[in-house]
């Protein structure tokens, strides 16, 4: 059994559909308190741990640094150091948000980091603590994650998309969108592939391709939906938000092929969705 934290986001409500896995809920794991999250693996026993859960509030993180740093810090810390003293992988969740989002580079795993919002920074707590912990583990980047479930861009701009015939849309910022399908198979894989092969823990990055504008992102869904609405590109200085968001999230995932992995085509995962919500033109 792999034991998955999270039950409602979009890569845990992919998880959950694979027989080998049991999701934990808020009210049975709540990351606020990272002492109970270690204690459900020590009382669980799995073979593996994914967290698929983390505060996902970027722009009210800004205000509530501490809480998120509990949440995306502390507690995949804790749930790490559990793993470690039962010796199982533990595979924690990150994101494109621990760089500054400088150049237009590919980010590799080794680079150094520089967040630019109190969000990323609370990731990047997770992952020092997760790597500190001495355990088996893996830490995925990942960026611009979409689904049929949940909140997501996908969503927001199929919407808007039906309501206006004109949206203005970021196109200074450039990343891989990322199927959350996508995201939990590569996590699944990694868990069993690490009880095997403990060696292969590190850091290692998943996003889709190719790599996009927001703009021109938006511009493929109103494409593949059949919406007739026209993207007008903006700065971001245009749409000013509390947390800054990096400027170049492009991922290198070249060492996805340590897992047999490959970067996915987001285009593919997004006809799915597309079809998943009855939206395909």
């Amino acid at each position: 059994m792999i034991l998955v934290f999270g039950q409602t986001g979009q890569v845990a409500r992919a998880l959950a559909r694979d027989p080998a896995t049991r999701c934990l809920g808020r009210e049975a794991a709540d990351l606020s308190d990272p002492t109970a999250c270690a204690a459900a693996i020590l009382a669980a026993k799995p073979a593996a741990v994914i967290n698929a859960a983390a505060w996902t509030a970027v722009d009210k993180a800004e205000t509530e640094e501490a809480t998120a740093t509990v949440i995306n810090g502390e507690a995949p810390g804790a749930m790490a150091r559990a793993c470690a003293s039962l010796q199982i992988p533990f595979v924690q969740i990150s994101t494109d948000y621990v760089f500054d989002g400088s150049g237009d580079a590919p980010w590799q795993p080794g680079d150094p980091t520089g967040p630019l919002s109190a969000y990323g920074r609370s990731k990047l707590a997770g992952e020092i603590a997760v790597q500190a912990a001495g355990g088996i583990y893996a830490i995925l980047r990942t960026s611009w994650v979409f689904s049929a479930q949940g909140a997501n861009f996908v969503k927001t701009m199929l919407r808007l998309g039906a309501e206006r015939p004109n949206l203005s849309v970021v196109a200074d910022q450039i990343g891989g969108p990322t199927p959350a399908a996508d995201i939990a198979a590569a996590c699944l894989a990694m868990a069993r592939g690490l009880v095997a092969e403990p060696e292969k823990s590190g850091i290692y990055h998943l996003s889709g391709a190719p790599d996009v504008s927001w703009a021109d992102f938006a511009r493929a869904i109103f494409d593949r939906a059949g919406l007739t609405a026209e993207v007008a590109e903006i700065p971001t200085s245009a749409y000013p938000t509390p947390a800054r968001r990096p400027g170049n999230s492009r991922l290198d995932c070249a060492t996805l092929a340590t897992f047999g992995l490959a970067r996915p085509d987001w285009r593919d995962g997004l006809d799915h969705v597309l079809s998943d919500l009855g939206a395909s033109k």
